[in-house]
């Protein structure tokens, strides 16, 4: 049940778009650096470090890519099977 909430969470992150998510690093950081014992406090950290692992995240997939394109590697293709089909009269 948790691993299931943690995909369903990833899955909702990975279609934010970094370029908002870049606009509120600030405003997160600025929160995250007052300290305060409140819930709201501690949801600014998380934020804040959602935000920083969706640009880590970009980072290293370019940094990837960039490297394959170099490379002259090309991605791997899935291959191809058979589908599941059957002959009907």
């Amino acid at each position: 049940m948790l691993e299931s909430a943690l995909n369903k969470m990833a899955e909702k992150i990975l279609s934010l778009d970094e370029a908002s998510l870049a606009g509120l690093w600030e405003k997160y950081k600025a929160r995250m650096e007052h300290f305060e014992t409140t819930k709201e406090w501690e949801k600014a950290v998380i934020i804040f470090f959602i935000i920083n692992a969706v640009r880590v995240k970009n980072h290293i997939f370019n940094e990837k890519m960039l490297e394959r394109h170099k490379n002259g590697d090309k991605p791997e293709k899935q291959p191809i099977k058979k589908p599941d089909l059957k002959i009907v009269k």
